[in-house]
């Protein structure tokens, strides 16, 4: 029976070669199957029939029992109008189209008893509905009718085109008619029987028909179980097969490297938080399996310490490590973050981005292959097939959501045997969408910052404050401390007035004069080499004042920087808000962060400076940002897809995509290769699914 699903769309009475197209370009409706897994987005209550004396002139959809009984076309400015006359025992009322007439005028028959469905409005107490939905009474008491009618996502060409959402109902209708509804099961009958799921059959038909809401809510639930668990079932297995098949170098060895720098160079004692996860990591890596795992550690919790001791590791067993950033700032930060905690070491560290010379690359590709270079940090250049390593041990990437899988697996291939994989992000990712996201990893938090750092004060100020707030940066500067003033734009557009960066530098100018007080500039128009001169200005404590946009979201560190303002925060997303505030409160000193806005805000803008000033958990602050923006926006571009899910939402659907994970890794462990007779319909499923879709057409 499911062969039949796979027939292409044409095959289907009613669509044919134009239509076909038109699916399959503008909603991806290949096959029946398509067809079938295309949900509403909505529902219309289709229970009442309305008088035309009961009408009301509030944008609602009625639906009308009467009969067309007079037709004609009207000039207009703009072409013509064909209206009919359209009455029951009530009243009249017209019904109007602007385009197809002469298809139309041939089909209407007059004095016929029609349904006609549609939104009305009201003009001198006549009524008109344009372009109606229009059946005969008799096809009507035939067709697949219910309570509730769906509505399914469209675009523009298909309406121009008359696929309406009358066509894409009576397709679905012709192929429940053809396959019969005979859909096979791909749940397991315990399961369904455990969690008390509607079976596959009765869950299509009232997701597209509901007889009642109460089945709607059951299919609705059904569906979303099976297609999250499905995913689940993809990313564990995976997991499952890397830690089985994968096999890894295994680092029996904790030697003098590790060791020595533990006992006599760390800098301050570790939380009790990185000596968990520097656990996790000596176990995967001395397993035989390859170690891929997650390291999520808010701003300035001390990723980069565990990053340093796992390499050491790797160092002690003869091996070589690599660490990869997204930007050269960060390449930049990281070389110097590590050169400066193995200065005793004896180690040998490079840097290489797209910016270092060919002679210093021709030295680095040398002692690559012969095995004298330790550690290698870098950005994309990494990936180039010139960078030959001798045995890379271990491959750190930084910032992970910059980089796609293929770029991950480009370092595997840098090997015969692929090297441990430790993926880090400061950005906090929620339990949820880290589940779907990174399923397929295993996942360690650092979830505690260093002692003797305070929490960063954050307050929430509009413009009418300015003048107390310029009074505290003086206060502070008097102290010796260094401030941050963030922009979000670099030159004032027309349509927007918001502060930028040219004026605010002006203004602030003028109120911090020199020679008492002296500004450093940083934005994205400049040349690499003046952005950095200006950092190291700052950093040096040259300058008091750093004004910029979010090129230093990422990658500046300077303790003695103990204030943060971002001038109309109204326009940041929560974690950019976050990641910011992140630059301060790197020293002993207490840190600040102030949020400027205008009096004007959104409820959206209000809820992300309350959470800011609410809490400094990243977790927390991530989980409020999921809610507000949603799965897709909340990775940046690069992961816009993050999630093409076809009716769960992760954010809403929260508690069933957990049952939905418990469920799969349970099934799993008992059978890894689904050959119990009662798994067998899942694994069909399972394999159909991996063939059509990889678990990374789900996850961009």
């Amino acid at each position: 029976m499911n062969n039949l699903l796979l027939t292409p769309i044409e095959y289907l009475k009613g669509v044919g070669p134009n239509r076909g197209e038109l699916l399959r370009k503008e909603l991806g409706i290949h096959k029946y199957e398509d067809l079938i897994n295309f949900y509403p987005n909505r529902y219309i209550d289709r229970t009442r029939y309305y008088k035309i004396n009961e009408l009301q002139n509030n944008n609602a959809d009625v639906q009308i029992i009467g009969r067309v009984i007079r037709i004609k076309t009207v000039e207009q400015k703009r072409g013509k109008r064909l209206v009919a006359v359209f009455a029951d025992e009530t009243g009249e009322m017209e019904l109007l189209w602007f385009q197809g007439h002469k298809w139309i005028r041939e089909s209407l028959k007059l004095n016929t008893v029609y349904v006609i469905f549609g939104k009305c409005t009201a003009f001198n107490n006549q009524y008109s509905m344009a372009h109606p939905e229009m059946e005969l009474l008799e096809e009507h008491k035939n067709s697949l009718k219910t309570a509730m009618q769906p509505v399914y996502p469209s675009t523009e060409t298909l309406t121009k085109r008359g696929i309406s959402n009358r066509v894409i109902n009576k397709l679905i209708q012709q192929l429940f008619q053809e396959t019969h509804q005979l859909f096979k099961e791909t749940l397991p009958p315990y399961l369904l029987e455990e969690l008390k799921l509607i079976p596959k059959n009765l869950a299509l038909f009232n997701i597209h028909f509901p007889q009642t809401p109460e089945l709607l809510a059951k299919a609705q639930y059904r569906l979303k179980f099976e297609e999250l668990f499905f995913i689940q079932l993809q990313l564990i297995a995976k997991n499952m097969i890397q830690k089985n098949k994968i096999k890894g170098h295994s680092f029996e060895i904790v030697g003098a490297h590790f060791n020595g720098f533990y006992k006599n160079h760390l800098p301050f004692e570790l939380t009790n938080a990185q000596k968990r996860v520097i656990k996790e990591i000596r176990n995967d890596m001395g397993s035989n399996a390859q170690m891929n795992r997650l390291l999520q550690g808010d701003v300035g919790s001390g990723k980069t310490i565990v990053a340093l001791m796992s390499m050491l590791i790797a160092l002690d067993n003869g091996f070589q490590s690599c660490l990869m950033a997204p930007t050269e700032i960060l390449a930049n930060q990281h070389f110097m973050g590590l050169s400066e905690l193995a200065n005793e070491l004896n180690i040998n560290i490079k840097l290489l981005t797209g910016s270092t010379k060919t002679a210093a690359r021709k030295i680095i590709h040398e002692e690559l292959e012969n095995g004298t270079l330790h550690i290698l940090i870098g950005t994309h250049a990494l990936l180039e097939d010139k960078v030959k390593f001798q045995n890379l041990g271990l491959a750190v990437i930084d910032e992970q959501h910059r980089f796609g899988v293929e770029q991950r697996s480009k370092l595997w291939q840098k090997n015969t045997i692929p090297p441990h994989i430790l993926v880090m992000t400061a950005t906090p990712i929620p339990r949820t969408l880290a589940m779907s996201l990174y399923g397929d990893l295993d996942i360690s938090v650092i979830d505690e910052l260093p002692p003797g750092r305070k929490p960063i004060q954050t307050v929430h100020r509009f413009d009418s404050n300015r003048l107390k707030v310029w009074k505290f940066i003086k206060d502070e500067i008097a102290l010796g401390r260094q401030i941050y003033i963030v922009y979000p734009l670099i030159n004032e557009s027309e349509t927007m007035d918001y502060k930028d960066l040219m004026d605010g530098y002006e203004s602030i100018s003028r109120d911090f004069p020199l020679p008492q007080y002296s500004i450093s500039i940083v934005h994205g128009q400049m040349k690499p080499a003046e952005k950095d001169a200006e950092m190291q200005r700052f950093s040096q404590g040259k300058t008091n004042i750093m004004i910029a946009t979010t090129v230093i979201e990422v990658g500046v560190n300077v303790p003695n920087a103990s204030v943060m303002i971002i001038e109309s925060a109204e326009r940041f997303g929560l974690s950019q808000l976050h990641q910011l505030r992140g630059r301060v409160g790197r020293g002993a000193e207490q840190s600040y962060c102030i949020l400027m806005t205008g009096h004007k805000l959104s409820s959206d803008s209000k809820t992300r400076m309350e959470t800011m000033t609410a809490t400094n958990d990243g977790f927390e602050i991530a989980e409020v940002d999921l809610k507000l923006r949603g799965p897709g926006d909340l990775m940046g571009k690069q992961q816009s897809g993050i999630l093409n899910l076809q009716i769960a939402d992760i954010v809403r659907d929260r508690d069933i995509l957990m049952l939905a994970r418990n469920y799969a890794m349970t099934i799993l462990k008992k059978d890894p290769a689904l050959k119990l007779p009662e798994h067998l319909n899942t694994r069909e499923t399972y394999i159909q699914l991996t063939k059509k879709k990889n678990i990374w057409n789900y996850i961009s």
